[in-house]
Order: structure tokens, then C-alpha cells, then sequence
């Protein structure tokens, strides 16, 4: 039932979010004021029909120099998302967690992940989020988005790609980039076929920025060791890898909770307040 309601949240959202109709008849970008609200999401500015700003870019822009005041405001919107939930906007937020979702449950072969692959988005959170915009600067001393332009599934599907369709000056003026774009989209799609949330456990720089306050954020999920079985039924349904036991909290939790549900003794919980210990137990 938790990830039905989930499922049914992630869909509100994803409406939500892209619910300027006009964009997709008219092939525009809605400019209105909503579009300086930022939701920390993987939900491309461009999209024509999305209604506020991806914190991506805006970091980019943060990091070129570029003299954006909006981006600080970004960072904050990151950091307060993150205190107050960790990665719980991945997981009941995302538009395109969304779409991974759906994409699973399609049958295809299916395999796991080695652990170090875990870590290869903090290494796109810094290098092309951060790094790259900052130091690989053009002749005029501005930055590149470089996770936007190369590596961002979620603005090809939802904006490059029905820009495309629908304006025939930008069909126009395609090349090689676009090309890449495509491939790179395809083998995103293709691999979160096989392995669930693929795109958020190796790549998502905005996952890997949230996920450092997973073990400081308001809300937590808690296990109590004196009522806990240790029958392993969490780690049978975690749904990104990490299991409860012995790790609650982990990095790569996005708050689902269906290890909650699913525990037969009641030992898991979630709860939005700070830690208490005596209610639960948390491992680093």
C-alpha cells in the first residue's frame, strides 16, 4: 500500500510540475513567476511544460561565476530540502525517479550493481557540477553547464526532444551534440531497465548532494534492536540496495519505506523530529 501512495504522490508531482499545457501546444517555455520557484528535483527548466527550475543548472551557474543571485537562493532551497528530508524528494518527488520507477517494472533482464558504483555521482556532482563550470571557462570567462548539455537524461527527454518536435528552426539546427544526447538517453533508459533507479544510484549529482544529510535530516526512519528479529525482511525489500540492517539511514535511502511496512516485528519506524536513541537505533 506505501508504495502504491507513493506512486500516486510521484504522479501528482510530476503533474504538477509540467502543468503548463500552452508550452507543449506552442512549443515556448513558460517565463512566469512560478519559474523562480526551484524544487529539488531532476525536472529540466526547458521542459515546456515544467513550471519551476531544475537546482542543477542553477548550480552551474553558481559555480561559472556567472553573477546569479537566484542560484544562492538554489543552494539554500538544496540544503533546507536536505535537513528536512534527506533524499525523500527523490523518492516521492522526482519526475524522473518516476519514470525509472515505471521503467523496472517493465520485464527485462535484471541484475545488481558492485557497491563503487554508488559513488560514481559524487564524482558527477563535483566534476561536472561543480569543477568543470567553474575552471573550463569560454572565451569570455563563462562557464559551461557541462552536466546539462552531456550527461542530463531528464532535459533531452522532457525538453530537447519535444522542442525538437515541435519547433522546426530548432530541427534545424541539430548535430552532434543531439546525436549524443539520443544515445546517451537511450542506454540511461536501457539501463534502468535492468537495474532499479539506475540513473539515481550511479549518476544523479542532485542524489548525491541530498544524500549527505540523510543521517542529520528531521526526518528518519529508526530501529528498535530489542524488538528487531534480525529475519532480513527489510533487506528483501529495500528498494535501492541499502537495507535497514545494519545501516538505517543510509545514503542511498530514499525514504520508500517499504521496510517499514514490511517488518513483521514493528521494529522500524519513521519519524520526522532528531534523532533519539532510545527509540531506535542508527549505524554510520
Amino acid at each position: 500500500m506505501v508504495d502504491l501512495k507513493r506512486k500516486l504522490v510521484q504522479l501528482i508531482s510530476a503533474v504538477t510540475l509540467n502543468s503548463y499545457a500552452g508550452g507543449f501546444v506552442q512549443g515556448t517555455i513558460y517565463r512566469g513567476p512560478l519559474k523562480q520557484v526551484c524544487v529539488p528535483v531532476l525536472n529540466c527548466y526547458s521542459c515546456p511544460g515544467a513550471v519551476t527550475s531544475c537546482p542543477i543548472g542553477s548550480l552551474q551557474a553558481l559555480a561559472s561565476g556567472v553573477a546569479f543571485n537566484f542560484s544562492f537562493y538554489v543552494a539554500g532551497i538544496i540544503a533546507m530540502s536536505g535537513v528536512l528530508g534527506g533524499r525523500f524528494s527523490c523518492g516521492w518527488l522526482c519526475p524522473f525517479g518516476l519514470i525509472q520507477d515505471l521503467l523496472y517494472r517493465i520485464p527485462f533482464i535484471k541484475f545488481c550493481l558492485p557497491l563503487w558504483t554508488r559513488y560514481v555521482k559524487y564524482l558527477v556532482a563535483g566534476l561536472f557540477v561543480l569543477v568543470l563550470p567553474a575552471f573550463a571557462l569560454d572565451a569570455f570567462g563563462l562557464g559551461t553547464p557541462y552536466f546539462c548539455k552531456w550527461l542530463c537524461p531528464a532535459g533531452t527527454l522532457e525538453a530537447a526532444i519535444p522542442l525538437a518536435l515541435l519547433e522546426p528552426g530548432i530541427r534545424g539546427a541539430l548535430g552532434a551534440l543531439f546525436a549524443w544526447r539520443l544515445t546517451w538517453l537511450f542506454l540511461i533508459l536501457l539501463f534502468c531497465l535492468a537495474v532499479r533507479r539506475a540513473f539515481c544510484r550511479v549518476f544523479c549529482p542532485l542524489g548525491a548532494i541530498l544524500s549527505l544529510f540523510n543521517h542529520i535530516s528531521f526526518f528518519t526512519i529508526s530501529r528498535n534492536e530489542q524488538i528487531c528479529r534480525h529475519c532480513g525482511q527489510c533487506n528483501e525489500v529495500c528498494y535501492l540496495g541499502p537495507a535497514p540492517a545494519p545501516v538505517v539511514n543510509h545514503p542511498e535511502c530514499i525514504r520508500c519505506l517499504k521496510c517499514v511496512k514490511s517488518c513483521p516485528a514493528g521494529a522500524l519506524s519513521w519519524n520526522f523530529q532528531g534523532r533519539n536513541k532510545e527509540e531506535g537505533v542508527f549505524y554510520g
